[in-house]
């Protein structure tokens, strides 16, 4: 049998039904699709010429380009956290990050409409 990455999920207990691994793997990826979009918003917001004013247009593409960098870290593992669960036949790992993710897209919102109504 071949080793699997990353071997400190794949050595431990038995082998998942797989269809809870696939749907594991596709919250994964859902996470970095999220993550992408989440920077492009912070990347978008100082690339386009968006009327706004500049130094709440800063603050909310960095909060936008921070919450995407989290989300990112949180993909990883947060799948690896519940692999572990599954092959441990423990209760899975709650939703830590979803608080911070939506609070933080929410100030950077408001942080937008009020940049929009000071210009």
């Amino acid at each position: 049998m071949r080793s699997r990455f990353p071997r400190g999920v794949f050595e431990l207990g038995d082998e998942p039904d797989p269809r809870f691994s696939l749907a594991n793997e596709r919250t994964f990826l859902a996470w970095i699709r999220t993550s992408l979009a989440l920077l492009l918003a912070g990347v978008a917001l100082e690339a386009l010429d968006a009327p706004i004013q500049a130094e709440l247009r800063l603050a909310s593409a960095l909060i936008f380009i921070a919450l995407g960098l989290v989300s990112i870290v949180h993909a990883w593992w947060s799948w690896a956290a519940t692999e572990r669960s599954m092959r441990l036949a423990q209760p899975l790992p709650g939703l830590a990050i979803g608080a911070v993710i939506t609070s933080g897209a929410a100030i950077a919102i408001v942080g937008i409409i009020v940049g929009s109504l000071l210009v």
